[in-house]
């Protein structure tokens, strides 16, 4: 879904009200899967990404929005240690 919305394919509206609502119904699973990481995207794309949406503009929320998952995605990929 965020890789949609920095693509274009979702509008910023719809991902700041549908994201959160998507990671909290599969937070449970991602937590069995992979507690770090599911607490990594918690915290960049929801705490410090969509929660942001009111307070910036939407050109500031896309490249905050597109940091946290390339952030994330360097994690992910091994090119970041968490740890």
């Amino acid at each position: 879904m965020t890789k949609a919305y920095i693509d274009g394919e979702l509008d910023s509206v719809s991902y700041s009200l549908d994201f959160p609502y998507e990671v909290e119904t599969r937070y449970k699973m991602l937590l069995k899967e992979d507690r770090a990481l599911a607490q990594i995207i918690y915290d960049c794309l929801v705490e410090e990404g969509v929660n942001l949406y009111q307070d910036i503009t939407e050109e500031e929320f896309k490249d905050k929005i597109k940091n946290e998952y390339e952030f994330i995605m360097d994690i992910v990929e091994g090119n970041v240690d968490i740890f």
